[in-house]
C-alpha cells in the first residue's frame, strides 16, 4: 500500500529536523527513500514551496517528490491526487496530521495515519502494518467450542 505524505507536515513530527532549517526537505527525502529501501513501500511527498535556488530532487526508488508553486498548496495537492486516483485511492495511506487532509482522505476511500505515528514507523521505531490481500477465515464451531472449554476450565481452576 503506497504513502500520500504531507511532507512540512510530517517534518514537524520528526526529531531533528526542524521546519525552519534550510535542508529540511532534504533531510526528510534521504528519510523517506530509507524507508521505501526498507519496506519495499512507494512513496509521494508533496511540499508546499521550494527553496529559492535549489533544485527539485530526482524521484526514483519507489519515491515522487512534488514542490507545489503558490497559491496551491500542498494540502490542495494532495487532495487534487486522491481525486485522480478515484476508486484506487482505497488502496493508500494518507500521512498528515491536518483535519482536512484526514477528512479529504477519508471521503476518498483512502487510509489516513497522523505524523506523529508514520514518523515513528519511518525512523524504525515501528513496523509498518501489514496488509493482507484477503482477511482471516472465520473460525469453525469447532474451534471455537475448543477455545471456550479451555476458557471455561481456567474459569473453573481460579
Amino acid at each position: 500500500m503506497p504513502y500520500l505524505v504531507d511532507g512540512h507536515n510530517l517534518i514537524g513530527q520528526v526529531p531533528g529536523i526542524q521546519l525552519d532549517d534550510p535542508d529540511d526537505e532534504a533531510r526528510l527525502i534521504s528519510l523517506l527513500r530509507t524507508f521505501c529501501a526498507r519496506t519495499g513501500r512507494g512513496v509521494t511527498v508533496y511540499f508546499d514551496h521550494r527553496a529559492p535556488g535549489s533544485e527539485n530532487p530526482p524521484s526514483g526508488g519507489g519515491l515522487s517528490v512534488y514542490f507545489v508553486t503558490p497559491p496551491r498548496t500542498a494540502d490542495q495537492a494532495i487532495q487534487t491526487h486522491l481525486q485522480r486516483l478515484r476508486k484506487e485511492a482505497r488502496n493508500w495511506t494518507v500521512i498528515s496530521s491536518d483535519r482536512a487532509v484526514q477528512l479529504a482522505a477519508q471521503q476518498s476511500g483512502a487510509r489516513s495515519l497522523g505524523s506523529s505515528t508514520f514518523a515513528r514507523q519511518l525512523l524504525g521505531r515501528e513496523s509498518p502494518p501489514e496488509t493482507s490481500e484477503k482477511p482471516d477465515a472465520p473460525s469453525s464451531e469447532e474451534d471455537i467450542a475448543r477455545w471456550e472449554s479451555l476458557f471455561h476450565r481456567e474459569d473453573q481452576d481460579n
